[in-house]
């Protein structure tokens, strides 16, 4: 690869949330060590920015989760995506990232592979949980699918998908045995006292919707267990101005309760136990080796559709990763304050069940240890070197239709 580490390279990245921007950030600086004079631009946050990509859209755009939210902001993201197309077929960059957001990027990946571009999608769909008919696009959509957990490659293989198992880079950034004491000497709290994290969502539509109902959960658990503390990392000033709004109306002021800018991780490991809506995090505080109780709610129709198309009877990463039930997950009708309150305070005062939880934690997080920032631009390399060629578009397989 030493002539390429000499050549002008131009990649294009698309992440849609802020999970996508953590794995962008992370493979654009292992990129940029093995290709000097890389170029990277496209879509991304914070994060990706810092490491020297050029956005040319918000990312919070497209952090829209389920079908009425997508549905609502369809006319936008069909624009953005048409736009970016456009500006991507005509100056084609080398290679084409698409970082999760399947929905926006496999349609988009289509167009481009057709037109010569090659395409990486970073992050399988969760096609072994659900819509699993989405293998055909994917076949048609990528010239490489990186698989971020050690199930899924033999999925793309069955397909004849070009795979490669890369591992996460949470499982590489946490360390094995977290601090909890030099956690809890951060946040200023007494070894003794008990405490409870609480993640309602990164997004501001997932604090709207969960932000009560874990006020409410945390106001029935203070009631039972004495000397708690509850600690909310947010990731916005917008989101904890909801936060703080849903406190008012809850009549919560009196909870014991401090609101952080950041530091989930932080607050995680000074945790006994974590209420978390459903996502990245639920992975975060599993790698963290801690208890915890998954919720999630969404629009009724939204969640009636995602039920039907289920394949697997978990929504939690810890649980999927874990092929069972390791920790409750209470969604939808069965997420309310007093099965939420039960479930934390079970969690809290069995000690055996946590020392289970943290030896089965530690298994799942040395499976996903693997490097994953330079196993990912090892599977890449080889890919800039290849001649471009344009792919023909079969057609989509019947049912399958294109989404936003």
């Amino acid at each position: 690869m030493s002539e390429l580490s000499g050549r002008r390279i131009r990649v294009a990245l698309m992440a849609g949330e802020a999970s996508g921007d953590l794995l962008g950030a992370h493979l654009l600086a292992a990129l940029k060590e093995r290709l000097p004079r890389l170029e990277a631009f496209g879509i991304g946050g914070p994060r990706m920015q810092s490491a020297g990509m050029q956005s040319w859209y918000p990312m919070e755009w497209f952090a829209v989760r389920g079908y009425i939210e997508v549905i609502r902001s369809l006319p936008k993201l069909l624009r953005v995506r048409r736009e970016f197309k456009r500006r991507l077929l005509a100056d084609p960059p080398d290679l084409f990232i698409g970082i999760d957001a399947p929905d926006f990027n496999l349609d988009l990946e289509i167009a481009l592979r057709a037109g010569g571009i090659t395409t990486v999608q970073y992050v399988s769909p969760s096609i072994w949980g659900w819509r699993g008919e989405r293998i055909h696009k994917i076949k048609r959509a990528v010239s490489k699918m990186l698989a971020l957990f050690p199930f899924e490659p033999a999925i793309y293989e069955r397909a004849g998908v070009p795979v490669a198992y890369v591992g996460h880079p949470l499982a590489d950034d946490i360390p094995e045995f977290p601090d909890r004491n030099a956690a809890r000497e951060q946040m200023r709290i007494s070894p003794k006292q008990t405490v409870v994290a609480i993640l309602p969502g990164s997004r501001q539509s997932e604090v709207r919707e969960m932000g009560g109902l874990f006020i409410a959960t945390a106001r029935l658990v203070a009631e039972q267990i004495p000397n708690v503390h509850f600690l909310v990392p947010l990731v916005s000033r917008e989101t904890r101005n909801i936060f703080e709004e849903a406190i008012y109306h809850q009549q919560a002021e009196g909870l014991p309760i401090t609101i952080l800018f950041g530091h989930a991780h932080v607050a995680m490991t000074a945790a006994d136990a974590v209420l978390v809506a459903s996502g990245t995090a639920t992975l975060e505080a599993a790698l963290l080796k801690r208890p915890m109780v998954i919720s999630y709610k969404m629009p009724r129709i939204s969640a009636w559709i995602m039920r039907r198309k289920a394949h697997l009877p978990y929504a939690g990463l810890p649980n999927i990763l874990a092929g069972e039930f390791v920790v409750p997950e209470l969604l939808q009708e069965d997420a309310t304050a007093e099965n939420l309150a039960q479930a934390l305070c079970n969690q809290l005062q069995d000690k055996e069940v946590r020392k289970r939880l943290e030896n089965r934690f530690l298994e799942i997080h040395r499976s996903l240890r693997q490097d994953t920032a330079m196993r990912a631009v090892e599977a890449i390399l080889p890919l800039l070197n290849a001649v471009r060629t344009p792919v023909p578009v079969e057609a989509a397989p019947a049912g399958e239709g294109a989404r936003a």
